[in-house]
């Protein structure tokens, strides 16, 4: 997989339908060579270009400058002359700023490197190189290093600098990941949204200068998301060349493109620079995040399947990622804060009926919590509430044969609440100015020790106070006002990044003490939707809006990269409460059936149309589960695209069976019977085509070749109104 060529000085890194080279050029710089479909074994340094430049004999060479904004590098450098977007960028404890980098040797190893202190990608039947660079001048080391799975079209980058001077260096810009490739006729494609409709996918053609998505909320953030992708004009679903980038990381970043002068393109990966600076001493190291690269010449959902598959098998470490999740009834928007132990178990003596089997307890149940404005932090039991205590609850619930679940936001104060009373000093602030609040809430500065150790006691008491086994980590606001009472002045640039640290480190002490715990994470929704999180949980809450409708295009964008079994999905009341539409109780069933799937509801109040249909949405559940969450997703129709309907399909590995969705958004009159044409099945068998959950003599089942189904399609019938949706389901004969 992974090959040094001594004579030309280039690296080669072989993936299954990929290559990717890095040349040691003239001088010692580390170029980018190619990537992109497989090459054969030969020398292609030429591609470098390094040739039209003039360079003389000289420790100082004529045209330096022309040859640094134009070579194509691994890891451009700030400060030295290359003026295109920079990766790294340095200054020294006397404030040059400047780094430059010179190939010094190489390692080849077999495995994984696992990073100090973030989510890390494993696995057997990896190959690693690490490229160590220097800059004399600094006296510091910088390791370029690789990963890449033999069965997967995936490169995962990552950078360490190392310090071996005498005196302090500060890095003010440290990305993860950076290549160069000529222009083609690109567009980009980026993931954007806001609370409630997050994720929507957004193409548009690559311009001249530079373009990207940015998070400097403290968090991956509802606005932006950590994706870009480079994909030809003409690329679809099926079709075309992608590449792409995604960050495994869950606070600030920046992800880039930029077309240059010479129409080459640069793409950059990893953590936004704007208010940050590391300051590096003397001996110390300093790692960033990975980013994993992906490149696919069979289109769009060649790029999803090669994600879908690292994050599952390299990334998600609970002992649920390989399992069928329990299906659970949260209480939030049945009741908001109103609630008490007999409203609770009410919903579950009947939830457990139609075969529900976790209750969540969302907010409202701890310290003086009726309402968003208060107690955050006080996490102690409203018995007043919970008549009984939570021991009691859960051991009623679990009576019923139903797992508990609840609900933390462990990183949030209230300015109303005892512990801020006690420790005013704990919430992030600027001192001398009055902090800015959202949802009436401040956060905790969890990057001291004491804080940190708090806030995590109070999650791990109470777990162990019953016989809690699914946890809900929220959180509900973004970072601002930053100030600490702990860093030095010329360290609080280090601030954003040591609180990510500090997460990652409380959820590893959750998963390490509570190994069969299965977590959540959630930030008001999805604005923490990130490969971070996967190292520490299997499935993230995808969005506050559970509109069926608003959903498909939520889903479709977060589908792209994600795997379905990791997006948190729901089936809720309507009107909808994040929107006030209206859609039908089956379709809501079918479109949350691609993720987790459960009840974000009261079912005590649901009419009987819609309750009789719960045993039926679980019993598919449980009959498609295994398919949805090992299968491969294909993106069959895109309703942001056509404009009428929305189709994806789930594919077993072994193309035997198959699940399609359909979900026909809009009807319009005088409109014939669609034919929905599938890709991805085996051409040469032969299939049966029925569905499931209709009336068997208005839709029989038909037989059909799948070459017939990708080339003619498989015909749907328009149903009068808007919203249906049809399962369709797909199984060798």
């Amino acid at each position: 997989m992974i090959k040094f060529n001594e004579k030309n000085k280039t690296f080669r890194l072989d993936t299954p339908s990929s290559t990717y080279c890095i040349t040691v050029a003239d001088k010692g710089y580390i170029s980018h060579s190619y990537y992109g479909p497989k090459i054969g074994q030969d020398d292609v340094s030429y591609l470098t270009r390094q040739f039209e430049y003039f360079m003389s004999k000289g420790e100082v060479f004529r045209e330096k400058l022309s040859l640094l904004d134009f070579l194509p590098q691994e890891m451009p450098t700030d400060g030295m002359g290359d003026f295109r977007e920079s990766a790294l960028a340095v200054s020294s404890d006397k404030g040059n700023n400047g780094i430059e980098l010179m190939y010094k040797d190489y390692k080849i190893f077999d495995g994984a490197k696992t990073l100090p202190g973030l989510p890390s990608v494993f696995g057997d039947k990896a190959e690693t190189l690490e490229i160590i660079c220097q800059d004399t001048v600094l006296q510091t080391q910088v390791h370029l290093i690789y990963t890449v799975f033999e069965d997967l079209d995936a490169i995962i980058r990552s950078t360490r600098i190392v310090n071996q001077g005498q005196n302090p260096i500060y890095i003010k810009k440290a990305l993860s990941a950076a290549f160069d490739i000529d222009s083609e006729d690109f567009d980009v494609i980026t993931l954007h949204g806001s609370w409630a409709r997050e994720r929507h996918i957004d193409r548009h053609p690559l311009h001249m200068g530079k373009q990207g998505v940015v998070s400097n909320r403290g968090e991956t953030s509802h606005q932006e998301h950590p994706f870009i992708a480079l994909v030809d004009h003409n690329t679809d679903e099926n079709s075309g060349k992608v590449y792409a980038m995604n960050f495994i990381y869950s606070g600030n970043f920046v992800a880039d493109v930029q077309k240059s002068q010479f129409d080459s393109v640069r793409l950059v990966m990893g953590i936004n620079p704007e208010n940050f600076c590391w300051k590096l001493k003397a001996g110390q190291t300093f790692d960033t995040p990975q980013a994993v690269l992906v490149f696919s010449d069979k289109g769009l959902n060649g790029m999803s399947h090669t994600f879908h598959d690292l994050y599952r098998d390299h990334l998600i470490r609970s002992p649920y990622k390989n399992k069928m999740r329990p299906i659970l009834i949260n209480n939030w928007e049945a009741t908001y804060f109103d609630f008490n132990t007999e409203k609770l178990l009410d919903i579950a003596r009947e939830a457990s009926k139609d075969g529900i089997e976790m209750l969540v307890m969302d907010d409202g149940w701890f310290g003086k919590r009726n309402s968003d404005n208060n107690s955050l932090g006080d996490w102690f039991v409203n018995e007043e509430k919970l008549k009984g205590g939570l021991k009691y609850l859960v051991q009623e619930v679990n009576k019923l044969g139903m797992k508990f679940g609840i609900w933390f936001e462990p990183e949030m104060i209230s300015p109303d609440s005892d512990l801020y009373r006690a420790h005013p000093d704990w919430a992030i602030q600027i001192p001398g100015r009055v902090p800015g609040m959202s949802r009436q809430q401040l956060v905790l500065d969890i990057t001291r020790k004491e804080v940190e150790d708090y806030a995590y006691g109070c999650v791990s008491k109470i777990l162990h106070s019953a016989n809690i086994e699914y946890v809900k980590w929220d959180m509900n606001r973004q970072l601002s006002d930053i100030g600490s009472l702990s860093l030095p002045a010329d360290q609080i640039g280090e601030f954003y990044h040591r609180y990510v640290l500090a997460l990652y480190r409380m959820q590893e002490r959750l998963v390490s003490e509570f190994p069969n715990l299965l977590l959540e994470n959630c930030s008001g929704g999805g604005a923490r939707f990130d490969p971070g999180m996967f190292y520490f949980s299997p499935q993230i809450w995808c969005s506050d809006d559970t509109d069926a409708f608003e959903r498909l295009s939520i889903q479709e964008g977060t589908a792209l990269i994600y795997p379905l079994s990791t997006m948190g999905a729901h089936v809720s009341v309507c009107p909808n409460h994040a929107c006030g539409r209206v859609t039908p109780f089956k379709t809501r069933g079918y479109v949350a059936l691609s993720g987790t799937f459960g009840y974000e509801l009261d079912i005590t109040k649901l009419n009987q149309e819609e309750r009789s249909l719960i045993p039926h949405q679980v019993e598919l559940y449980k009959k498609y589960s295994d398919l949805v969450r090992n299968g491969d997703y294909w993106r069959i129709a895109s309703y942001s695209q056509n404009k009428e309907y929305d189709c994806w399909m789930s594919l077993s590995k072994d193309k035997s069976k198959a699940l399609v969705t359909f979900v026909q958004v809009l009807n319009h009159p005088n409109y014939k019977t669609r034919f929905i044409k599938i890709h991805g099945l085996d051409e040469n068998k032969k299939y049966r085509i029925s569905f499931p959950d209709e009336n068997q003599e208005d839709w029989p089942s038909i037989e059909m070749s799948g070459l017939t189904i990708k080339n003619a399609g498989i015909p749907v019938k328009r149903e009068s109104g808007d919203f249906q949706a049809k399962l369709i389901y797909i199984e060798a004969l």
